[in-house]
């Protein structure tokens, strides 16, 4: 079964004795499988967000902070060794693994929903499908886990570092600026993770429909599925990394000086240029596909695992 399909031929876990309660194994199953693969994704990917976070909040100086993606890596590990590259891992962490449940489970409830009567969604409704999922995972999850990870990152360059850890972090960010400050940016992470998962889902299921022809049942090596997934990621960072740059922005320790997201792209544009809008796409890109392949190999290998140990007569 693909994290594509409506769980075709999965069986319910089955009534509880003594009740009318019963599990949907699709729904749980999908949220369980995209949350294990969410956490081991990020932790295999972390260091090159990192760097395209860095990248993306080093505001044009002369000359800049950092040259490229190699003195990025150079300079943070001289200061702060090889743990350096993965300041900000904690909030991604805990977050991800609900970011992942939030995305596959909306998309699973969307795309139950928007099947043609053959039980087929095609690429269209594939690609809102994935910009619902990515709306939901922007609002529940997202924008907080970006905004603790980005001013993590941005703390790390400060003469003098404020944030002792996670827990420490996200208290004095609350403390300071109140529940409003882990929603910073919260138009252009929506849009961003919206448009994200719409490109993602639609390159998906375009080359799930392509490959399996007028077969449904035909199987998708993982191998394979990696590679949909690597094409879905690319696609995504091309198509809208210049609102990953706003976003960053809008997250970071500076956002004070952005009236709004349209402010802040004005601002981008006048005193930076165009090619602005493009900071950090190699790291990006290096990350975003790892963490698509990744994700949809990890996920579908998990639902196949939970298939056999769910599976009822």
């Amino acid at each position: 079964h693909s994290p594509l399909e409506l769980s075709q031929g999965l069986m319910g876990v089955g009534a509880i004795t003594g009740g009318r309660i019963t599990l949907c194994h699709s729904l749980v199953g999908h949220d369980f499988s995209g949350g294990i693969a969410g956490g081991i994704e990020i932790c295999i990917t972390f260091p090159t967000e990192y760097v395209k976070t860095q990248l993306q909040l080093d505001e044009k100086a002369n000359p800049p902070k950092y040259k490229g993606i190699a003195d990025c890596v150079k300079q943070t590990v001289n200061s702060h060794g090889v743990r350096g590259l993965y300041r900000g891992l904690s909030s991604l962490l805990y977050g991800s693994i609900p970011k992942a449940a939030v995305r596959f489970g909306m998309f699973e409830f969307l795309s139950n929903k928007m099947r043609d009567e053959s039980g087929k969604l095609d690429s269209r409704r594939g690609f809102l499908c994935g910009l619902g999922a990515g709306v939901a995972e922007a609002v529940v999850v997202v924008c907080p886990m970006e905004t603790v990870k980005v001013k993590f990152i941005h703390d790390q360059t400060s003469a003098n570092p404020k944030y002792k850890g996670f827990f420490h972090g996200v208290r004095e960010i609350i403390r300071s600026q109140g529940l409003k400050g882990t929603y910073q940016g919260l138009t252009a992470t929506v849009l961003k993770q919206g448009s994200n998962q719409a490109i993602r889902f639609y390159v998906m299921t375009s080359l799930r429909n392509w490959y399996k022809g007028g077969d449904p049942n035909k199987a998708i090596n993982p191998l394979l599925t990696g590679l949909f997934g690597a094409v879905a990621g690319a696609t995504s960072v091309f198509g809208n990394t210049p609102l990953d740059v706003i976003k960053t922005r809008m997250q970071g320790l500076e956002a004070h000086k952005y009236k709004s997201t349209m402010d802040c792209a004005v601002k981008i544009m006048k005193h930076e240029g165009p090619m602005a809008f493009y900071k950090g796409t190699v790291p990006r890109l290096g990350r975003v596909c790892l963490d698509v392949a990744i994700v949809f190999i990890i996920y579908e290998e998990v639902i196949k695992v939970l298939n056999m140990v769910w599976k009822t007569d």
